[in-house]
This record gives structure tokens, C-alpha cells and sequence, in this order.
């Protein structure tokens, strides 16, 4: 049965498609059920790792059930993967496999990418006689710059997890890409989870910003903040405590 898969963790969520049959290809109900995780998650995890059942990591979107208004039905597809795009909490992709159209989405979609050796980024959507959505071409060229970018999108050039991390698409590649995800996520799950959120708010708004005086404003109110928490106050006592035990 199709069904996305959600398993909590040490405040880590770990997020799976789960229709290997067909890819783990986005229906319109499998995006509601990924959004839907996706909100699960932000609940009770300080970090969320997206990931597909093998062989593949995401095939893309199953356009033949779009109904009569295509607008509508594309915007459906669209909503798991902006709900993860749109995630409070930071986001790791295990690219596990073929990661095709909106899959690849759902990969750029995430704050950082892990790629496992049998990982390919294809856009595809030029091959199919369709006209990318759901914002690629905006993610593609922020991530990858836009040479790359022009050469997936227009010239159908493939990425395999070495080029992802040649060209800035994936942070690094792992033999097994779901347990160095969650090893990555480990920093974050043991954070304060306000201050998780505080911070990955902030980097979204510091993005925008080409003013570094601007930065410094931005960052101040909420670090004044957090020295104010009980929990900088543990944390400080016991760094102290380690430092005057040496």
C-alpha cells in the first residue's frame, strides 16, 4: 500500500515514502499524506529527515490525476514538497536513489542533502515536454548557481552524488545517506527546541539580506533572548564545570 511513513526518534523524524513499486511517485493523495507528516513532525522534532523506500528516492509526480482544473491539481502535488520547504524545523534529504522531477523538488525542498552512491538528480521535466513547477527553477539556481542549473534544466544533464557535491547540491556523500543524516540531525535534536527554530528562522530572513549591519540587527534581539533561558544558563555551568575539571 502507498503510504508515507513517520518515525519519531530521539526528536529527530524520519519521514518515508513508501511505494516502491512505482518509484515513491507523488500522487495528489501521497503530497497531502507528506504535508501531513510533515506537521506531525514539526509538533515534537527538533530536526526531519525526508527519505524514500528503495530503490529510488522520489520518481517524480503522477500527473495523469490531476482532474479537470490542472492548476488545482498541480498545486495539490506541489503541497508536500512547500510543506517541507516551509518546515520550522531544519531538513535533511537521504537521497537514496533517482531523485526525478518533483522529486528532485522534494530534495531541493530540504535544508541540506545527503546523497548515497546510487543517488541521480535529474529535472527531466525538458525530456517530458513539461514546463518545470512548483519553484525549480528558483531552488535549482539559489542551490547549484545558475550554469548548473541551466545544464540539468535545459540540457538535461544528470547528477550523480560525486557532481551533487561538486556542485553545492548535496553537502556530502555517504554510503548509507539515512545514518549519516540522522547523525547530522543529532546537533539540532539535542538543542533547545525554540532556539532550533529561533535560528532557522533567523538564516531564512539573513538569506534575503545583502546588508551586514542589517544581519547584526536581525541576530541581536533573539540572542539577547536565548542568553536569558534557563537552558543557556545549564549549559554555560556545565561547560564551565568540564573547563575547571581539566
Amino acid at each position: 500500500m502507498a503510504e508515507v511513513l513517520l518515525e519519531l526518534n530521539d526528536s529527530v523524524a524520519v519521514i518515508t515514502i513508501n511505494d516502491p513499486d512505482r518509484r515513491n511517485a507523488l500522487t495528489i493523495d501521497l503530497s497531502q499524506e507528506l504535508a501531513d507528516r510533515v506537521a506531525q513532525a514539526e509538533e515534537t522534532a527538533n530536526a526531519l529527515i525526508v527519505t524514500g523506500a528503495p530503490p529510488a528516492f522520489c520518481a517524480g509526480a503522477d500527473l495523469t490525476q490531476l482532474g479537470e482544473s490542472k492548476d488545482e491539481g498541480l498545486r495539490k502535488i506541489y503541497k508536500g514538497f512547500l510543506a517541507v520547504a516551509n518546515a520550522t524545523i531544519p531538513t535533511i534529504a537521504a537521497v537514496n536513489g533517482a531523485a526525478v522531477g518533483a522529486g528532485l523538488n522534494l530534495a531541493l525542498a530540504t535544508d541540506v542533502r545527503v546523497a548515497g552512491p546510487k543517488a541521480r538528480f535529474d529535472a527531466r521535466f525538458l525530456q517530458l515536454g513539461i514546463h518545470p513547477g512548483g519553484g525549480m527553477t528558483w531552488m535549482l539556481q539559489r542551490i547549484t548557481g545558475p550554469q548548473t542549473a541551466t545544464a540539468m534544466t535545459l540540457f538535461g544533464q544528470i547528477l550523480d552524488a560525486d557532481e551533487a557535491v561538486r556542485t553545492n547540491l548535496a553537502l556530502t556523500k555517504a554510503e548509507d545517506p539515512l545514518a549519516v543524516a540522522k547523525e547530522l540531525a543529532r546537533a539540532a535534536a539535542e538543542a533547545p527546541a525554540e532556539l532550533v527554530r529561533t535560528i532557522k528562522a533567523t538564516m531564512r530572513a539573513t538569506d534575503a539580506m545583502h546588508d551586514h549591519a542589517e544581519a547584526v540587527e536581525t541576530e541581536l534581539r533573539p540572542q539577547v533572548a536565548s542568553i536569558d533561558t534557563p537552558e543557556f544558563a545549564a549549559r554555560l555551568a556545565s561547560m564551565k564545570a568540564r573547563i575547571s575539571g581539566r
